[in-house]
């Protein structure tokens, strides 16, 4: 009696064939899922050049002459406190 493989290898044969088309899937999904990092990292970079570098400055003028206004308010009152201080001697 003689054993017939056919079917054992058109399905070994069938089974090689959908690995490797799965190999190559695997492969395409990483490669597009790369390009389109690289694509929302690009868009990043520059949604932040033209939104929040701008805003980021203008934050800190802001800031900055919040400081500089608390300084002229310490100085003011520092000079009140000097002042005031002369009047009340105990």
């Amino acid at each position: 009696m003689t054993v017939d493989l056919t079917t054992t290898n058109v399905l070994l044969g069938v089974l090689a064939t959908v690995s490797v088309l799965q190999v190559l899937a695997v492969i395409g999904l990483f490669v597009a899922g790369f390009m389109m990092f690289r694509r929302l990292t690009h868009l990043i970079e520059r949604i932040q050049e033209r939104q929040v570098a701008p805003a980021a400055a203008r934050v800190n003028e802001i800031l900055s002459d919040v400081r500089a206004m608390t300084d002229v308010a310490k100085r003011a009152a520092e000079r009140i406190d000097r002042w005031t201080g002369l009047w009340r001697r105990p």
